[in-house]
C-alpha cells in the first residue's frame, strides 16, 4: 500500500482516503476532527465490470474519514491545489506523505481517482453531511428544551400530529440499516409514503410562523404589540422545534435513499445525489425566506417601541427584549441547518437616555423659537415704523384734499349769496 492520501472535498465536506496511517498522520497535522466515512459500505455496490472491481480493489485496501467543511478544513483546498473532479461539484487531489517531516504533504501531479470510487464516495459524504446536521439539530433540542414528542401529542392539528407515526417509521428504519449496513427493499417500503406527511408538516409550520410575521404586522397598539411579541416568543420557538424535526427527518430519508440507489442502482448514484442536494438547498431557502419574514416584523416592532421609550417606559423595553429572544432563537435554529445569519440584536433604548435626548430637542427647539422671535421682532418694529410714517403721509393728505374741498364749497356757496343780493 502506498502512502498516498485522496483528498475529496464537496459543499460540505472533505474526504480523507487512503492507508488508515497515513490517513491519521494527515489529520492529526492538519488537527481536524472527523468520523468514519464507511468505504466498507462500496465494497458490495461495486462488483460488477472490471473498473468497479478495480475501485472495489482499492476500497478494501483504503481507510476514509469525513471532515465536516468548517473555516479550517475548506482552507485545505488551496493549500492543497485540490483540482475540479469528474464531477462538476467535487474537488479532488492526491498528497504524499514523504515521511522525513510529520504533516509535510506533497501534491502529486496528474493522479486520478477512479470515477466508481468517486460517485460512491461522494454518496457517502452526501450522507455524512446530513447525519452531522441530523446531530446538531438533536444537541439544538436538547439545547433549547423543547421535547417534540411532547410538542406533537400537545397539538390539536392533525397535520401535525400525523407527524408522531412518521417520527416512529423513519426511527425504526435508521435503527435496522445501522444494524444491517444497507436498506433492503422492505425497509425502504415502509418509509417512502412518509415523505407527503413531513412536507404537509413542514408547510403548515411554515405558514404559522408567516402568521405571526402577519400578525405584528397589522398591530399599531404597542399595549397590543406588547402582547402579541410576548406570546410570539414561546410560540417560535416550539415551531422552530417542530420545524428542525422536519428537517431532521427529511435528511434521514435521504440518508436511506441513497443507500436504496446504491444497493439498487449505483450507476444512478451521482445523479441522484445532486437531486437530493439540490431539493435540500430549496428547502432551506424556503425556511430561510419565512424566518426572515418574521425577523424583519420583530425588528419593526422593536425600533417602534424604542422611538416610544419615553411614554411607554415597562411596555418598550419588553418589546426589544421580546424581539432579541425570538431573532435568538431564530438565528441558532438557522445555523444548525446552515443557513446563513448576519442579523445584529437590538438595543432597547434606556427611559433616561430618551428623556434627556427629548429635553435637548426641546431646548434646541426652544433656542430657535427665541432667535425666530428676535428676527420676527425686529422685522415687526420695522414694519411698524414704515406703516406709521406711510399712515402719517395718508392722514395729511387726506386733511388737505379735506382743508381744499371745504374752501371750494364755502367760496361756491358766497357766490351764489352775492348773485342772489344783486338781483335784488
Amino acid at each position: 500500500m502506498t502512502q498516498e492520501i485522496e483528498l475529496i472535498q464537496d459543499g460540505d465536506g472533505l474526504a480523507v482516503i487512503g492507508d488508515s496511517a497515513a490517513v491519521e498522520r494527515f489529520l492529526a497535522a492538519e488537527q481536524l476532527p472527523s468520523r468514519d466515512l464507511g468505504l466498507h459500505r462500496l465494497g458490495p455496490a461495486l462488483m460488477g465490470g472490471s473498473a468497479a472491481l478495480q475501485a472495489a480493489s482499492q476500497i478494501s485496501e483504503s481507510s476514509g474519514r469525513w471532515v465536516k467543511l468548517t473555516r479550517e478544513s475548506a482552507a485545505l483546498k488551496g493549500k492543497y491545489s485540490l483540482m475540479a473532479g469528474s464531477q462538476s461539484d467535487l474537488a479532488r487531489a492526491v498528497v504524499t506523505d514523504k515521511g522525513k517531516i510529520k504533516g509535510i504533504l506533497e501534491i502529486v501531479p496528474g493522479a486520478k481517482v477512479n470515477p466508481a470510487m468517486l460517485a460512491g464516495a461522494a454518496g457517502l459524504m452526501a450522507q455524512l453531511a446530513m447525519q452531522q446536521t441530523m446531530d446538531e439539530i438533536t444537541d439544538y433540542l436538547a439545547t433549547i428544551d423543547q421535547k417534540v414528542d411532547d410538542l406533537l401529542r400537545a397539538q390539536k392539528d392533525s397535520v401535525v400530529a400525523e407527524m408522531i407515526g412518521v417520527d416512529f417509521v423513519v426511527e425504526e428504519a435508521m435503527t435496522i440499516r445501522e444494524a444491517v449496513g444497507k436498506v433492503s427493499e422492505v425497509t425502504w417500503s415502509k418509509v417512502q409514503g412518509t415523505s407527503m406527511a413531513i412536507a404537509r408538516t413542514q408547510g403548515y409550520t411554515l405558514r404559522q410562523l408567516d402568521a405571526l410575521a402577519e400578525k405584528m404586522e397589522r398591530t399599531t397598539k404597542l399595549g397590543d404589540l406588547a402582547k402579541t411579541t410576548s406570546e410570539a416568543e414561546r410560540a417560535v420557538r416550539e415551531w422552530l422545534a417542530i420545524l428542525a424535526r422536519c428537517f431532521q427527518l427529511q435528511d434521514a430519508i435521504a440518508i436511506l435513499e441513497l443507500d436504496r440507489v446504491l444497493d439498487a442502482a449505483p450507476d444512478e448514484l451521482s445523479d441522484h445525489r445532486r437531486g437530493l442536494a439540490v431539493a435540500r438547498q430549496n428547502r432551506r431557502e424556503l425556511i430561510a425566506k419565512s424566518s426572515q419574514r418574521l425577523l424583519r416584523r420583530m425588528d419593526a416592532a422593536a425600533t417602534d417601541a424604542n422611538s416610544k421609550v419615553l411614554l411607554h417606559p415597562t411596555t418598550a423595553p419588553a418589546i426589544v427584549r421580546a424581539s432579541n429572544e425570538v431573532a435568538g432563537a431564530v438565528s441558532e435554529f438557522q445555523s444548525r441547518l446552515g443557513i446563513d445569519d448576519e442579523r445584529q440584536a437590538l438595543e432597547a433604548r434606556a427611559w433616561g437616555v430618551a428623556a434627556s435626548e427629548a429635553r435637548d430637542k426641546v431646548l434646541r427647539t426652544g433656542a430657535e423659537g427665541v432667535d425666530a422671535a428676535r428676527a420676527l421682532g425686529s422685522e415687526g418694529i420695522d414694519a411698524a415704523r414704515t406703516l406709521g410714517s406711510e399712515t402719517l403721509g395718508r392722514a395729511k393728505a387726506a386733511r388737505g384734499r379735506l382743508t381744499s374741498g371745504l374752501a371750494e364749497r364755502v367760496s361756491r356757496r358766497r357766490g351764489g349769496d352775492d348773485e342772489v343780493e344783486s338781483q335784488d
